[in-house]
This record gives C-alpha cells, sequence and structure tokens, in this order.
C-alpha cells in the first residue's frame, strides 16, 4: 500500500497539470484545459479592447492606476478649499494687525518725514492692491462654456461634461465642470483660475509678493534688536546664576537678605525675559512669515510672469510639450496659435487698450473685464495664412 505522502504528491501533481494553460508538444490537451485557454484569451482580448488604441502610451496607463488617489485629491481639495482661505485671511490679518501695532509706530517716531510719507503710502496701496485682487479672484466665475447648444466653435467634446469644448477649454475635476482658458485650480483661493479671474490671480500674487517683501525689510532692524537683546538677557542670567550659586555656597550668614535680594532680581529678570520674548516672537511673526511666502509666492509669481509672456497657461505648457516633441520628430517646428508677442501678450492679460491703461487697470483696482469673451480666439496675423500649429 502506497503511503500518503505519495498519494498527496500525485494528486497535487495532477492539478497542477490540469491548471496549465499551455500543453506539451505533441500532446492533445483535454477539455478542461482547452476551454480554460479559451477563456484566458477571451478575457486578454477583452482587456486589450477597452484599454488599447493608437494613442495609448505610458502616462495613459499611469492615469489609469493612479485614478483613485486622483479622486481622493480632488475631494480633499474641494472640502479644504475653505479651510485654505480662512488660512489665507487670518495669516495676512494677522500680519496686518502686528505691523500696525509694532512697525508703524516705530516708522512714525524714528523716520524722517519723507520716508514716513512713502511708508504711508507704499504700504497702504499694497494693501488695497492685495485686498482688492483677492476678493476678486476667489468671487469671480472663471468663465465656463455654453451647455446648449449654440454657433460657437468647438474644438472636441467633453468625456465629463458631454458638452462642446471651445479652445483653451479645460475640464477641472475638483470644481467638476469645464473651465474657459483653464490655467489650475488653486485651493488658496478655492477657485479655479480661468479666462475672468486670471488677471486678478496673477496681480494678487504680484503684489502679495512686494508686500511680503517690504514687510521682511522693514522689520530687519527690529528683529536683529529683539534677537540681540534676547542674547544679552541670556548671557547676564548664566553670569548671574554662577555669581548667586558662589555667594551661595561661600557664606550661609546673608542667606536671608540674598534670598531677598535674589527674589528682587528674579522679579526683574522675569519682566525683561517676558518682554524681550514677546518682542522676539512679534519680531518672528512678521519676519519669518512673510520671508518664506516672499520666496515661494515670488517663484510661482516668476513661473506665471514667464507663461503669460509666452502666452501659455500653466495645462497649455505641458500640452505645448508633447506637441514640440511630436512635430521634432516629424521635422517641423512649433508654434503657438495664442502668442501674440511679449508685450501684446501682457495688454491682452491686462485688458490695456490705451497707454492710460497701465495706471487705472494695471497699478490702480480695476473690474473691468477681458476683451475676449474666452470662445472665440484670434490667431495673429502671421498664422492666419498657414497652419497655426507649425511651420
Amino acid at each position: 500500500m502506497r503511503s500518503w505522502r505519495w498519494q498527496f504528491s500525485r494528486m497535487m501533481s495532477l492539478c497542477l497539470r490540469w491548471c496549465r494553460l499551455c500543453p506539451k508538444r505533441g500532446v492533445r490537451p483535454s477539455k478542461p484545459r482547452r476551454k480554460l485557454g479559451e477563456l484566458w484569451s477571451y478575457w486578454k482580448l477583452l482587456l486589450n479592447s477597452l484599454y488599447f488604441n493608437s494613442l495609448t502610451n505610458s502616462d495613459t496607463y499611469l492615469d489609469c492606476v493612479f485614478e483613485p488617489i486622483y479622486w481622493i485629491v480632488d475631494n480633499v481639495t474641494r472640502w479644504f478649499g475653505v479651510v485654505f482661505v480662512c488660512l489665507v485671511i487670518a495669516l495676512t490679518s494677522s500680519v496686518v494687525v502686528i505691523v500696525y501695532l509694532c512697525l508703524l509706530p516705530v516708522i512714525l517716531n524714528t523716520y524722517p518725514l519723507l520716508w514716513i510719507i512713502w511708508h504711508l503710502t507704499y504700504g497702504h496701496w499694497v494693501l488695497m492692491m492685495v485686498l482688492f485682487h483677492y476678493y476678486k479672484a476667489t468671487t469671480t466665475s472663471p468663465g465656463h462654456p455654453p451647455q446648449v447648444k449654440s454657433d460657437t466653435p468647438s474644438v472636441t467634446i467633453c468625456k465629463k461634461c458631454i458638452v462642446p469644448k471651445p479652445a483653451r477649454t479645460h475640464h477641472c475635476s475638483i470644481c467638476n465642470t469645464c473651465i474657459l482658458k483653464m490655467d489650475h485650480h488653486c485651493p488658496w483661493l478655492n477657485n479655479c483660475v480661468g479666462h475672468f479671474n486670471h488677471r486678478y490671480f496673477f496681480s494678487f500674487c504680484l503684489y502679495m509678493t512686494m508686500g511680503c517683501m517690504y514687510c521682511s525689510v522693514s522689520c530687519k532692524d527690529m528683529f536683529i534688536e529683539a534677537y540681540n537683546a534676547v542674547e544679552s538677557r541670556r548671557q547676564i542670567a548664566s553670569q548671574s546664576g554662577h555669581v548667586v550659586q558662589k555667594i551661595l555656597e561661600i557664606t550661609a550668614l546673608f542667606q536671608k537678605h540674598l534670598k531677598a535680594k535674589q527674589a528682587r532680581k528674579h522679579s526683574f529678570k522675569q519682566h525683561f525675559r517676558a518682554f524681550c520674548q514677546q518682542l522676539f516672537m512679534v519680531m518672528i511673526a512678521v519676519c519669518m512669515p512673510c520671508s518664506s511666502v516672499a520666496v515661494a509666492l515670488g517663484g510661482l509669481t516668476l513661473w506665471h510672469a514667464i507663461l503669460i509672456t509666452r502666452g501659455e497657461t500653466s495645462v497649455e505648457r505641458h500640452i505645448n510639450k508633447k506637441e514640440i516633441r511630436r512635430l521634432k520628430e516629424k521635422g517641423k517646428v512649433f508654434r503657438n496659435p495664442y502668442h501674440y508677442g511679449k508685450i501684446n501678450n501682457w495688454k491682452v492679460l491686462f485688458g490695456v487698450e490705451e497707454t492710460s491703461h497701465w495706471l487705472t487697470r494695471v497699478l490702480l483696482p480695476s473690474s473691468h473685464v477681458p476683451h475676449e469673451d474666452g470662445l472665440i480666439w484670434e490667431c495673429p496675423r502671421a498664422l492666419t495664412r498657414r497652419d497655426p500649429m507649425t511651420i
């Protein structure tokens, strides 16, 4: 009688042979294995028919893999947009209050008259521009394509909205709608940056950077003085602590007197320490956040300035990079159809039509709407007689 181990190994080998999809050469596969192979081939063909086309590449597969992560990020950003807006308002208000309570009295009491006038004028102008453009950027709709049938020319159909998409229009997964001339979704605005509020967004970034740099430079001297005061207090406290300890070790006859003297000295140290710490924390509350925001927001503002000069948005930048590589392989050069010239691109963004508009529409608060409607974009004259995408 064969052992149970042999029977178990024999059963396992039979199961493995039956489950193999590829039969041996010269051996006709059994009916269950043939059916299993056909089933596997059918599902493989079905999978390829669903996910494969001529435009499929590694980016498409990565998008499919990270789709759950994108969904989580979109929903978290949508719900936390209000929190980010409240955080911006709280930080800006705290810096403004500290400047009015600590920095402004120093300017009024120590600076010459001309410097006082310059600080008051420049500081309040920047504050006014920051508040105005942030309010307009958060409350102004970026613009949406019409949801009904119209004669507006479109370049494609949105796969999620199932409506025609005009040129430069993209779908925002956070807002769940199509945005005209979409740049990106800004969580600090809780709004998309599009055709009708792109100018407000860029102006807010620019003036906020200028305001943070102004606060950092103006509070530099007070920050250094507060830091030196804290350091000197630490040195005095350490030296006086060693002296008192030695005196207590040497003499015990004047213990009560020394205790009373030390108590008075300790009380003075506490007040001086509290004053230095408060002053130092106030300067940190102004200089450190303002310097950090100036660096981070300054880099973002510089990047958007480069995009505006090129006549692109953040979304179009990625699309144009792919088009540049694709056309380069064919021996062609990509030409942005929405690039009107470096200066003209800025005029289109700010809505400048006359020379006086640089003052009334750029350097002063203005609620004018863009010249274009965001649905139809005119190509430059140099590109109207040839392919607008290549030269």
